[in-house]
């Protein structure tokens, strides 16, 4: 697996992490969530860097331009409901994109134990393919596991699959790298080194979910 830390360049998107981790900024939540789209586009358009392109003839009121544009089919794919923002970033630069959407979450036991479930998909067919997947966080990499799982199981195996978390931690990224061949990239704009007994990234940013829409029951 391939990992790409955008946040080691100085560009306008340090900006952005930067204003969604600061606790001031977080109370305004449609802030949080322009940021969000914000960082979607900058990712996409790093990504669209990767793409493969083929050179087509544009009829202009004049004349028959020749301009190189992509040739994937992309699917950009949201785990719900804190990846929301981030696909709308995505779905802004790649606008002839399809979609999919994936409900996972943590269901706890005794102690510090917990078994991430995927218990909804909907997805467009995945076979050769580029997926895009994107969530705000990642922590242990245990949900995107069981959410890769679950996109082959009910889409196919996709030709190459690009895993955007702006705020990854360490351990994830290491056992990711571990786990994952080369038909995976994992964009990231930080890397945090600590994480918690519960699985907190520190200093992360907090739930990305509730500050994009509000806690939670």
């Amino acid at each position: 697996m391939k990992v790409v830390n955008l946040g080691e360049n100085n560009t306008v998107l340090n900006s952005f992490i930067a204003e969604i981790r600061d606790v001031r900024i977080q109370k305004d939540r449609l802030r949080f969530r322009t940021n969000m789209e914000r960082i979607g586009a900058i990712f996409a358009y790093e990504i669209s860097k990767t793409l493969t392109y083929s050179e087509k003839e544009v009829n202009t009121p004049l004349g028959v331009a020749k301009v190189s544009t992509p040739d994937n089919t992309l699917v950009i794919a949201a785990i719900l409901r804190a990846g929301l923002p981030l696909q709308e970033g995505f779905l802004s630069v790649f606008d002839h994109a399809e979609s999919a959407f994936l409900a996972t979450f943590r269901k706890s036991g005794k102690g510090d134990y917990f078994k991430v479930r995927a218990d909804y998909c909907t997805c467009p067919p995945l076979e050769g393919k580029t997926v895009i997947l994107v969530d705000p966080l990642l922590a242990t990499g245990a949900s995107m596991e069981v959410t890769l799982q679950k996109l082959e199981e009910e889409g196919g195996q996709a030709a190459h699959t690009h895993m955007v978390c702006p705020i990854a931690s360490r351990y994830a990224v290491d056992q990711l790298c571990q786990k994952l061949d080369s038909t995976y990239t994992l964009w990231v704009a930080a890397i945090d080194e600590e994480l918690t007994s519960h699985n907190y990234i520190i200093p992360g940013m907090g739930d990305a979910g509730d500050l994009a829409f509000g806690e939670k029951l």
